[in-house]
């Protein structure tokens, strides 16, 4: 077998064997284009690789464990990250890796190199792939340039790759890889150029930064942009940026520098050299009869292309792909931490005013009229912060996939998830939040009395001081979900913590956890490990945190709602109890906008799965949460069930959101019907040491409210036993949770 093919051999006929990219610069090289010198690891060393290690039959199980066009983004990463940590720790079979070895050594030596992807129907003419798989810069040595080759094969399973090529239609089970390795060109000037540019096909686009070209690419450095003529090259506009940084080699990577003060103020390229870019642009689109997307550098005057590719056609209809999206979900770590400041001192601080002056707003002696229009109102600023909450807040999640990334690749862990554990007791509001109810239920439990007038909602015969502690946890923390019955929920929950006598989170991050981690890396790259450690624990907290904050505002809103859902009843019945927001608004304003009535819903749940006639035994899901739990399934669909839940039941729901989190200290287990470590449910049981599954597909339908179950966190799955045939014995052998949880006979 052939292990590395020199790009000076490459042909066209080798496309199937060493991918697009390669074979494009392979094309440039032979028209005289400057190319970095380089070879290609041809696909079949992959192929090799994936088979004698196992790995083509771990991939298909990540894979199916869940319809792939049902999983959402976090369940996607969760798979990605599996799957490149089967790479990171699957040795190089020996007749592979010596082979290779022996070639990279003959061709490369010591010569820094970048190993880029390859991946075959990358840079094709309909899909770009740019920035979906890995390239890493300035790697050195036969061991190291190895390693980077592994990882590039795991890149091709990424979540961003993933998600692209389900939009495409490729088959991911066809997919394989190649890798580029070329000598690294230390460019002082480095950019981009598009033949086309996006919005006008008459226009040409350059883009430069000083420094390594992965600045540019990775957003850690603004480019200048010069917009020219397509046909002439005649420069028309020139966008300058604030200079302040460029990226350099250093150590086994790349550094983000600051400019000298003179480069600050002058742009990286003259317009020479603007149109020297556009005419090497244009000999690539000669070569391959599309216009392209180049990647380019310049080491003084000397001009080198690294790559090119095809821009991508549009897809019918004129709608572009969505690889623009799928690249958003890698973030560098400029980009978090500038995330994390605007988070903290403007987002989050917004919000909360937000909420306090729609706190402020009387409402309820409103004519309908006005309370329409303060609903309007209400619902706009809610919209508002909601749209911020999607554009920033889940964005900043992103910190704790680049610290997942970055301690596998350093510890190689049999977990792929053991980086979590350094992301607990981050001081979460939820947690602080259920530790008041703790408190509050640690009174009732040795207090007869209270306990009886609390169950009894004999609210004026409470203490004082504590009906106050209620209504200020109400103020602070209370749901929107719960309507105008807050304070009966809340007894509610209370009465059930008294049965739990260890009701706190479990999870604590020990010291020497953290040393040991950061003194695993080495000495070069321990600052930034432990800058992308806090990070992440930032962003785990956020991660939480946020809904909590929306939530106030989404509070105001409801308060406001429900007083216009009320008035809306006792004209058109109960059906008003329902209605949105918008619908709410429209009624009050013209009783003539009254909505159709529905048709009645098929038996929903119960009636689907006798269709299907399924008596599932075990489900498959995501492991998320460590751990062993029996006992007896509770559905929450709806802020109703929530007062049925008892302590030691296993909560089942389809996502759990801030209103649920009250429950999970008296929980045994959770199971969601969402997936992915990112979610708030895998979140807050991860701290509580909670057994927990995501991602079973049709969790709230496939498992009944009262069934017997068993959660296996440790793999993923649920073990269903009808609650029929188990009932009576769940109920006489009580309820144990397999977690250490100490429960009281109250």
């Amino acid at each position: 077998m052939t292990v590395v093919i020199p790009l000076a051999h490459v042909t066209a006929a080798d496309g199937a064997r060493v991918g697009g990219k390669a074979v494009a610069l392979a094309e440039l090289a032979r028209r005289g284009v400057s190319v970095a010198v380089g070879a290609c690891v041809p696909v079949e060393c992959y192929r090799e690789f994936v088979r004698v290690t196992g790995l083509v039959d771990r991939i298909g199980l990540e894979l199916n464990r869940k319809r792939f066009a049902d999983m959402r983004w976090e369940e996607i990463w969760d798979v990605a990250l599996r799957i490149r940590n089967h790479f990171l720790r699957a040795d190089f079979p020996p007749r592979l890796r010596d082979p290779l070895a022996a070639a990279v050594e003959q061709h490369f030596g010591k010569t820094a190199v970048i190993v880029r992807s390859s991946a075959l129907g990358e840079d094709s003419g309909g899909a770009s792939f740019a920035g979906l798989h890995e390239s890493y810069v300035n790697v050195c040595g036969v061991d190291a340039i190895l390693e980077h080759v592994r990882l590039v094969w795991a890149s091709l399973w990424s979540d961003r790759a993933l998600l692209y090529r389900r939009e495409l239609g490729l088959e991911v089970a066809d997919s394989a890889m190649a890798v580029l390795i070329q000598r690294l060109v230390r460019g002082d000037r480095s950019g981009v150029a598009f033949g086309v540019h996006p919005q006008r096909p008459d226009r040409a686009v350059v883009e430069a930064v000083y420094g390594q070209n992965q600045g540019l690419v990775d957003g850690l450095v603004a480019p200048d942009r010069w917009i020219l003529d397509r046909i002439t090259g005649q420069i028309l506009e020139h966008q300058p940026v604030e200079r302040r940084w460029r990226l350099v080699p250093a150590g086994a990577g790349t550094e983000r520098q600051a400019l000298p003060t003179a480069l600050r103020r002058k742009p990286p390229l003259d317009e020479a050299e603007v149109r020297r870019v556009h005419r090497q642009v244009c000999l690539a689109e000669e070569a391959f009869g599309h216009p392209q997307d180049v990647e380019w550098t310049f080491r003084g005057k000397e001009f080198h292309i690294l790559q090119s590719r095809p821009i991508t056609t549009a897809p019918e209809g004129g709608a572009a792909d969505n690889r623009a999206w799928y690249l958003s979900l890698t973030r560098s770590l400029e980009n978090l931490k500038a995330l994390h400041t605007r988070i903290e001192t403007e987002i989050v601080p917004g919000m909360n005013t937000a909420a306090r002056e729609l706190a402020a707003r009387p409402f309820q002696s409103l004519d309908d009229a006005a309370l329409a229009a303060e609903i309007r109102y209400r619902l706009a600023v809610y919209r508002q912060w909601k749209n911020v909450y999607w554009d920033d807040l889940i964005p900043f999640a992103h910190g704790i996939r680049l610290f997942g990334q970055f301690y596998n690749d350093v510890i190689r862990p049999t977990d792929p998830y053991a980086f979590m554990s350094l992301l607990a007791d981050t001081g979460l509001q939820s947690i602080r939040r259920n530790e008041r109810l703790g408190r509050l239920a640690a009174r009732v439990r040795v207090d007869t009395v209270l306990a009886e007038r609390l169950k009894a909602h004999a609210w004026q015969q409470l203490p004082p001081d504590f009906l106050a502690a209620l209504d200020d946890f109400l103020a602070e923390f209370g749901t929107p979900a719960w309507g105008m019955a807050e304070r009966q929920v809340l007894a509610g929950v209370v009465l059930e913590m008294t049965k739990v006598t260890d009701a706190g989170p479990g999870a604590r991050v020990p010291a020497a956890q953290r040393d040991a981690f950061l003194d695993a890396v080495p000495p070069a790259r321990r600052e930034l490990a432990a800058e992308i450690l806090e990070l992440a624990r930032h962003s785990y907290r956020w991660r939480d945190d946020d809904n909590i904050h929306l939530g106030r505002v989404e509070r105001e809103l409801r308060r406001v709602l429900t007083v216009g859902r009320q008035r809306l009843a006792e004209v058109f019945g109960e059906r008003a109890t329902s209605w949105e927001a918008d619908t709410v608004a429209d009624v009050l304003t013209d009783p003539t906008q009254v909505p159709p009535v529905d048709e009645p819903a098929v038996a929903a749940g119960v009636g689907a799965e006798t269709a299907l006639h399924t008596e599932p035994r075990q489900l498959v899901g995501q492991p998320a949460g460590p751990g062993v739990a029996t006992a007896t399934a509770r559905l929450i669909r709806s802020p109703a069930d929530i007062g049925r839940f008892q302590a030691g039941d296993i909560l089942v729901c389809d996502a759990v959101d801030p209103n649920m989190t009250f429950l999970v200290p008296l929980a045994a287990a959770i199971v969601e019907r969402r997936g992915g470590m990112l979610i708030h449910g895998a979140i807050i049981a991860r701290e509580y040491g909670l057994p927990c599954v995501t991602g079973v597909p049709d969790a709230t339908r496939r498992i009944h409210d009262g069934d017997r179950i068993t959660v296996d966190g440790y793999i993923g799955v649920v073990i269903v036993r009808r609650q029929e045939q188990t009932i009576l014995a769940s109920r006489a052998g009580g309820r144990k949770t397999g977690t250490g949880r100490n429960m009281t006979d109250g």
